[in-house]
């Protein structure tokens, strides 16, 4: 669903709808405290207050001159709207469910460069040509250890993602390899590889790109406030917690085998919920005003489970909020919810339940 979505988007993002939109970089103080406010609300928790990247989730640099030089505007705009499969940024554009509108978005993806003063830079729109099987052998060699044999991202971003492939040109991506990306740890490769390898690791990359399937999204309606409490007749569940709040995962797939009463709070911004979540799991997104993070919540004891994709970052701010606020019982699933996915352990996958 969100490929759809980000491909609808790149197609209104032609030479012709971006001249006609605002990307100037002028800002005035007024935007320029706009948008510094939409930052630390929604980013700076994994992207750093200061946009020097690595506070949670590999969460790369955001003052990279190459990355911003060369992905704006459209490339940046779709990655803060639409997310980036593979990795625990999600999409923040209110049509994924998210908190901010296009107008929001743009001013964001504006105040990126305007901030670190760079200027765009314009790439070829001519297709690279390479030799897709060498550049699997170069890939697998030079480039898997960092995103993953499969592009899946694993310390760097997810490179098979089909969205990241729908909206990078083969020029966005080469000169990402070439010159690398400063204040990350991708180096520039023009120094260690021969042009031709270049080329066709580009090659490869492009061949992985899927087809696409356009459906219109529905969004799925959230649980209501009468829904929150998981199993309400049951008994109380019983967790060990470690540091007084991250409790195993096993513990809390056991509390909803046994059918234990508590509630569970995806942490995560409201488009992942969208996308999947731990069945019975209420969207509380982390960004939130402080004084929301109970909204609807009983604080009578009843057990808080939260979780995000950090694994910590999000749901650490959150139940830091809850027990400001006076909740007693409330713990974070230690392994977060892409550990969770990838340990088999139950999601529900939002798209598949739209019509309910």
């Amino acid at each position: 669903m969100r490929n759809v979505l980000v491909l609808l988007f790149a197609l209104s993002l032609s030479p012709l709808s971006v001249a006609q939109s605002n990307w100037s970089l002028e800002l005035d103080a007024e935007e320029m405290t706009r948008a510094e406010a939409l930052y630390q609300q929604y980013c700076s928790l994994c992207h750093g207050e200061d946009r020097s990247g690595y506070r949670a989730d590999h969460a790369p640099s955001l003052r990279s001159q190459s990355l911003l030089s060369t992905a704006f505007p459209g490339f940046l705009f779709t990655a803060i709207g639409y997310g980036r499969a593979g990795t625990a940024m999600d999409g923040y554009s209110d049509e994924m469910g998210g908190p901010l509108n296009r107008d929001e978005l743009r001013l964001l993806t504006r105040w990126l460069l305007a901030v670190e003063g760079v200027e765009p830079v314009t790439l070829p729109d001519t297709p690279v040509q390479g030799d897709a099987t060498l550049g699997a052998s170069v890939y697998a060699e030079r480039c898997a250890s960092c995103h993953g044999t499969r592009g899946q991202g694993d310390t760097g971003p997810a490179l098979g993602d089909p969205a990241l492939l729908a909206n990078a040109s083969d020029a966005f991506l080469r000169h990402a390899i070439a010159n690398g990306r400063d204040g990350t740890p991708m180096v520039a490769f023009a120094d260690q590889l021969p042009e031709q390898d270049i080329d066709a690791v580009v090659a490869y990359l492009r061949s992985q790109a899927s087809g696409w399937s356009p459906q219109p999204p529905t969004l799925r309606k959230p649980p209501a406030p009468a829904d929150y409490v998981l199993n309400p007749d049951g008994e109380e569940p019983v967790f060990t917690l470690r540091e007084g709040r991250y409790v195993p995962a096993a513990e809390v797939v056991r509390a909803l085998e046994e059918k234990r009463r508590f509630i569970l709070l995806d942490t995560r911004p409201a488009s992942a919920w969208q996308r999947s979540h731990i069945p019975g799991a209420v969207p509380m997104p982390y960004y939130r005003e402080k004084d929301r993070a109970g909204d609807n919540l009983p604080n009578d004891g009843t057990w808080i489970v939260a979780y995000c994709a950090c694994p910590h970052a999000a749901s650490d701010f959150v139940v830091n909020n809850l027990r400001d606020l006076g909740y007693q019982n409330t713990a974070i699933i230690d392994e977060g919810i892409l550990v969770w996915t990838a340990l088999g352990l139950p999601v529900t996958a939002g798209g598949a339940l739209a019509a309910d």
